[in-house]
């Protein structure tokens, strides 16, 4: 079982907040704190959030986040993907589209030329193979005599 770190009795409470592995906590404030995290000033990829609590009797608390930062453009690659075996010549299609007007709503990788799935033509033929026989039955069903 774990044991709490007593560290030197404060009078005040303190979150401090450090990023990947850096020693030095980039900020420190009193419970509650609500912040606004840049990501904007990190590298694409992984990255880790270290929040550190003390209590104002010397308690500390830790608490590891990891989070993934992608600001860069959106990347996709058709015709290759991880531990594909290849030989010969490969074609590839490669698009990476960045979102650089922030005043409008972009679909993600909207751009990306993909086939329609399959489940969507099963489901578009099966709706059109109803319609049919929906419309033949109502056709050949006998009118009622009064």
């Amino acid at each position: 079982m774990l044991t709490p770190a007593l560290l030197p009795a404060s009078e005040e409470q303190q979150v401090l907040l450090f990023l990947d592995d850096n020693p030095v906590p980039f900020a420190r404030y009193a419970p509650p704190v609500k912040i606004d995290l840049d990501t904007t000033r990190l590298v694409d990829g992984p990255h880790s959030l270290r929040v550190v609590a003390r209590s104002s009797s010397g308690v500390e608390g830790v608490q590891n986040i990891a989070f993934i930062v992608r600001n860069g453009p959106a990347i996709t690659v058709l015709g290759l993907q991880n531990d594909d075996i290849v030989s010969d010549v490969v074609p590839l299609t490669v698009t990476a589209y960045g979102s650089e007007r922030t005043d409008s709503f972009v679909i993600k990788a909207s751009e990306t030329p993909q086939i329609i799935p399959a489940w969507v033509w099963a489901t578009l033929l099966a709706f059109i193979g109803w319609g049919a026989y929906y419309l033949i039955t109502s056709l050949v069903m006998p009118v009622p005599a009064t």
